[in-house]
């Protein structure tokens, strides 16, 4: 009858002489285990990769559009968008073209304002008015040679008289216009609308008749003179003669060659005395 000999427990070898199967190598169940771990952690992580790169497409898909640089559950990082939007440019049914010019730069920042254009004159609108007449040009002629004496009209003749009272001072300022048969010389008025022409080669105060023998006795052209800043009268009419004075009565003489002549022929255009 064969002996039973049982095996022994394991963790008291000594006891029975007994040693442990060394042709197994030990921890093998647990290498399995391990491994087997390890394959199933792999496959749930690919799995798991597989499912995350499908999410974006479905959630494109079937989410609403949202802002440019803006992901759901990152809405406190989105870039912020531009709410001032300009409007389209041409005229607004809102607001009359003043108003729309006025607004534009407010909208734009910096911009320049706009340069308003030119209005243009309407045809129909009113002639404008005429340009303004020179001022009236009031002279005293006094004379070169006598300083204290000018040109006078006394009795209606122009003779060479020292100032007096107002009247005197005002008989001796004559208005200077051009001249009524020579616009390029000098013609001489009256306060009281006469003109200075001479007649007989006298020089007197005679109202104009608008005849041209009128117009070229009031017409004188001034000539240098040999006295500094004087000047010369030559009749337009008489050319070679000259106003000067003699006996202090203005008449109209050839010109001579003498200092006298020269003297008494030289006057000064000043101010009005009146």
């Amino acid at each position: 009858m064969p002996q039973d000999k049982s095996q022994p427990p394991q963790d008291r070898p000594w006891e029975t002489g007994w040693a442990p199967d060394t042709s197994r190598a030990p921890g093998t169940r647990r290498l399995y285990l391990a491994g087997a771990l390890a394959v199933a952690t792999v496959v749930a992580c690919v799995t798991a990769i597989s499912m995350t790169d499908g999410t974006p497409d479905a959630v494109s898909k079937s989410a609403p559009p949202t802002d440019a640089g803006t992901l759901p559950g990152l809405a406190g990082y989105a870039s912020p968008s531009d709410t001032t939007t300009l409007p389209p440019k041409g005229k607004s049914g809102l607001a009359t073209s003043e108003e729309s010019a006025s607004a534009a730069p407010a909208q734009q920042g910096n911009s320049p304002a706009p340069v308003p254009a030119a209005t243009s004159k309407s045809p129909s609108s009113k002639p404008s008015s005429s340009p303004p007449k020179p001022p009236v040009k009031w002279r005293s002629i006094r004379s070169a040679n006598y300083p204290d004496r000018y040109w006078h009209v006394n009795g209606g003749y122009v003779k060479l008289d020292r100032v007096g009272g107002s009247e005197s001072r005002e008989d001796s300022t004559f208005k200077l216009v051009k001249g009524l048969a020579n616009s390029a010389c000098y013609s001489f008025a009256t306060h009281d609308g006469k003109y200075l022409r001479h007649r007989s080669f006298v020089l007197i105060a005679d109202t104009g008749d608008g005849s041209s023998l009128f117009k070229q006795d009031a017409t004188f052209c001034p000539r240098t003179s040999s006295v500094y800043g004087a000047t010369m009268l030559e009749s337009v009419n008489y050319p070679g003669r000259f106003l000067r004075h003699q006996n202090f009565q203005l008449k109209l003489e050839p010109y001579q060659q003498s200092d006298l002549y020269r003297r008494d022929s030289a006057f000064w255009l000043v101010d009005g005395l009146a």
